[in-house]
This record gives C-alpha cells, sequence and structure tokens, in this order.
C-alpha cells in the first residue's frame, strides 16, 4: 500500500525529533515490478552508469508524535527506485543548501549518474542506507557531494512523490563564504539568488517548486 502523495507531514523537526523504527521483514515488490527493475538495472549498464543495485530503504509508514517525525521503515532493493511511477516508496533524502545570506546551491547531475541525468538538482540527495536514520543521510549527503558542513540542519518536510518514491527533506545552512567541492556525480554547480522567481531558466518547475515550499512561512 503507497504511504500517499504530497506533503505527507510539514516540520520542521531538529535531527533529534526524527525518529526511525526498523521493521524486520523485506519488502517484496510485485513481479511486474521486480522485472521493471531489472530492465532499468540492465538499461544503467547499457549506457555505462554503475548499477548500484543492492539494498536500500522503503517507508513503510509515518506518523507524527507530538513533537516527533516517527519513520517506520523496512529494507528494499534499491533498484526498486529506478521504476517510473510504481517505485514502492523507496526512500531517499535530499538536503537542499542555502548560504547565510539565502542563496541556494544547485549542482548539474552528470550524464551517467542513474538518476537525474544531465539535469540541474538543489543541494545533495541519495538513498537511505540499511540501518540509517534518514536525518543522518542529509548532512552525510552533503558531505559526501560537496564536502560541507552545515551550521545549521532541519528536517523540514515528508513528500510523497509522484513516481512513488517517498522523501525526507532536509534544508541544510552554510556561511556565506563555503567553498563547495561538487564530487564526480557532478559536471557544473553554481549559487542560484535567494529569491526563486530569479532563479536561470535551467531550473524547472520541480525546483522551483521546492524552493517555494522551503520558503512559505520564513
Amino acid at each position: 500500500m503507497s504511504t500517499g502523495r504530497g506533503i505527507l507531514a510539514r516540520g520542521p523537526w531538529q535531527s533529534e525529533q526524527v525518529e526511525a523504527r526498523w521493521l524486520s521483514e523485506t519488502f517484496e515488490p510485485p513481479a511486474e515490478v521486480e522485472r521493471q527493475a531489472d530492465a532499468a538495472v540492465e538499461g544503467l549498464r547499457e549506457r555505462g552508469s554503475p548499477a548500484h543495485d543492492g539494498m536500500a530503504t522503503r517507508l513503510a509508514g509515518w506518523r507524527e508524535d507530538d513533537d516527533r517525525l516517527v519513520l517506520d521503515l523496512q529494507p528494499v532493493r534499491w533498484a526498486l527506485r529506478l521504476v517510473e511511477g510504481d517505485a514502492c516508496d523507496s526512500l531517499t533524502a535530499l538536503c537542499v543548501v542555502r548560504t547565510a545570506d539565502g542563496r541556494w546551491l544547485a549542482g548539474r547531475r552528470a550524464s551517467w549518474v542513474s538518476t537525474w541525468a544531465n539535469r540541474w538538482a538543489l543541494g545533495a540527495g541519495g538513498a537511505v542506507d540499511l540501518g540509517e536514520s534518514p536525518a543522518q543521510t542529509l548532512s552525510r549527503e552533503l558531505h559526501e557531494e560537496w564536502q560541507l558542513e552545515p551550521e545549521h540542519l532541519s528536517v523540514e518536510a515528508l513528500l510523497g512523490l509522484p513516481n512513488g518514491i517517498a522523501m525526507l527533506v532536509g534544508l541544510a545552512t552554510v556561511p556565506d563564504a563555503a567553498a563547495p567541492v561538487p564530487d564526480h556525480e557532478h559536471d557544473d554547480w553554481g549559487w542560484w539568488p535567494a529569491a526563486v522567481d530569479e532563479w536561470p531558466e535551467e531550473a524547472d518547475d520541480r525546483l522551483r517548486l521546492m524552493g517555494r515550499l522551503l520558503t512559505v512561512g520564513r
């Protein structure tokens, strides 16, 4: 059963207010979804992209408990996230990055990566590792992709995306003089203006929607 689409829960929460509870059983997808995942992995191999298939994390359920966000998680095959429209609530974490003066860190994903190839994205993101708190995924991805350490990090929202992926969204603040060092998954990057309406044309509608979501009430 899907956990839902759209904004599932809205923070902000501090990292310690996000609780991960792990289910012991591995999620078993429908046979057709499994077949599509196999085909997607083969497609990655054919275009020279590393096929990082293995185990990752699925959002099995969630609830808000007083001032906490409680996530029920379970092991799942990583490649299910590649099945467009039926990713079985595979969980990803997105750490959006802003400077103290409000600018946004954006990077263009390299042509060989498995998701969002040749497209611009905000901040850092990736799958939640088995046994890892999704809140910890945010800071890990930020360090791995940009070698940045945040001055402040909050968990802003839990989303259900149209492609069947669940996403935990965090917001990291870094000093104005922060100097990102992009990893090999990015071939270009830059600081976008604080005002979303002033972003360059390569910022597609989904990125602008995310920017507006994170500025509402701030």
